[in-house]
């Protein structure tokens, strides 16, 4: 189990892929140091692709129809990449929080290459997980940052890639009991097998499993999670495990066909909006609601809440579903999809590249890389929207990498693909260009 202390131990492919299933046993998967503890969550990437183009061919198969559309898919990713950025620039709170209480409060230490040791932390990991979600969905400061997550209304794996920057950052303090006495090194192992179980489940093509309904969380039970149907909300909280769910009283089984998103769809594919947006609408709520412990109640209790309410809001207030919801889907030229794909993969590549490097980058460059990468996605979410002042911002990015690029403040993985990438940009600030100057053209033609 394990080995000499060092750096993070190489996996194969076989085991990132055991990994993804939480089904990578303590042998492989128990290491003495937290610096030994391998990415896997980074090194699972590959397996995403893959993963999300077979459902694309299953769906297909199946159903006659893909299981995604590539607004949303983007919209999916972007916001991955995002919640992603800021452990390019500081370490992990979860991690940093857990070994300060491990260093200095620990109450005594499980040996790290115990198998008892192992299976404890799968279910620590994992009730741990439960009750932060549960919270999450019933406190409202909390809600405003995980809902990113339940914002589209498809349900594929890129939706399992949707996730919320801000959420981390309250997720952590619910792991800290079990840093009185198992290992750091252990801890991270779990966090990410737990993290990396819960991308595969957000399937539709995946029906039921058998008994293993009664013990996992399995695709099915996490579409009821998703869904804003009034029986699916607030249920299914479990990560790995549905046993928690069942203990605590919320389970549901899955019934009526299931629609997803949230019960007032946000209806927009920036990424940034799409984090912020919640807490701004908390904040006029909180000035705008009469009363000291009823602006307390803004924050604390959960979103449906109102005075006069209960904590959890009314149940009849939730919207009713009638079958003929159609998701919010604007008509684009098929140029602009292509143009996006295009774009986003060389966004994909230079983040691919920044992951790889961070540690040989100034604090300088990697504000400017991660300071592009946002923009970025920023930019497309407003041309899925075909907003008219989306090509601005277009032109305003292309020439920022023409110019970061030429400095040699933006690197790619593929450096073959560097002048390429130059010319695509250049060609495409001129586009952008070129259609602002016909957009002015046309509204003076108007007014005359």
């Amino acid at each position: 189990m394990g080995s000499e202390a060092g750096g993070p131990r190489a996996t194969t492919p076989g085991q990132q892929l055991r990994a993804l299933f939480y089904v990578l046993p303590p042998g492989e998967s128990s290491f003495r140091t937290l610096e030994e503890v391998p990415n896997y969550v980074e090194k699972s990437i590959p397996f995403f692709i893959v993963f999300i183009g077979l459902e694309f061919v299953v769906s297909w198969v199946q159903k006659r129809k893909l299981s995604g559309r590539i607004n949303d898919g983007i919209s999916s990713l972007s916001l991955g990449i995002l919640s992603r950025l800021p452990d390019v620039l500081f370490r992990s709170i979860e991690l940093i929080s857990y070994i300060y209480v491990w260093n200095n409060y620990r109450l005594f230490e499980l040996p790290w290459d115990s198998q008892w040791t192992w299976y404890l932390t799968l279910l620590g990991v994992d009730f741990a997980y439960y009750w932060f979600h549960r919270v999450s969905h019933e406190v409202n400061l909390l809600w405003a940052a995980h809902q990113v997550h339940h914002s589209s209304e498809d349900y594929n794996l890129f939706t399992a890639l949707r996730q919320s920057v801000l959420q981390k950052y309250t997720s952590w303090m619910f792991n800290l009991p079990m840093a009185l006495f198992i290992p750091p090194s252990v801890f991270a192992v779990h966090l990410q097998f737990n993290l990396l179980y819960q991308f595969w489940i957000h399937t539709e093509v995946i029906t039921k499993l058998g008994p293993l309904e009664w013990i996992l969380n399995t695709p099915s039970h996490h579409r009821v999670h998703h869904g804003r149907n009034p029986y699916c909300i607030d249920k299914n909280y479990g990560g790995t495990l549905i046993i928690w769910d069942r203990i605590f009283g919320t389970f549901e089984a899955e019934d009526a066909k299931v629609v997803y998103g949230l019960t007032h769809p946000v209806n927009s594919f920036d990424p940034v909006m799409l984090q912020l947006r919640p807490l701004a609408h908390i904040w006029n709520t909180f000035w705008a609601t009469p009363g000291f412990c009823n602006k307390l109640s803004v924050i604390f209790k959960g979103p449906g809440w109102g005075p006069g309410k209960p904590r959890l809001g009314l149940p009849e207030e939730i919207p009713v579903i009638t079958g003929r919801e159609v998701p919010f889907n604007p008509s684009v030229p098929v140029y602009l999809n292509c143009y996006t794909v295009v774009h986003f993969a060389v966004i994909m590549d230079l983040y691919t590249e920044l992951l790889g490097t961070v540690t040989m980058l100034s604090q300088g460059t990697i504000l400017l890389r991660t300071g592009f990468i946002i923009l970025s996605l920023t930019s497309f979410g407003l041309l899925m929207e075909n907003r008219p002042k989306a090509g601005i911002l277009e032109v305003i990015r292309c020439l920022v990498f023409v110019g970061a690029y030429k400095l040699g403040h933006l690197r790619n993985q593929f450096s073959s693909l560097g002048c390429a990438y130059e010319v695509l940009f250049a060609l495409s600030a001129a586009f952008w260009g070129i259609q602002i100057v016909k957009q002015i053209t046309s509204s003076k033609d108007k007014y005359h």
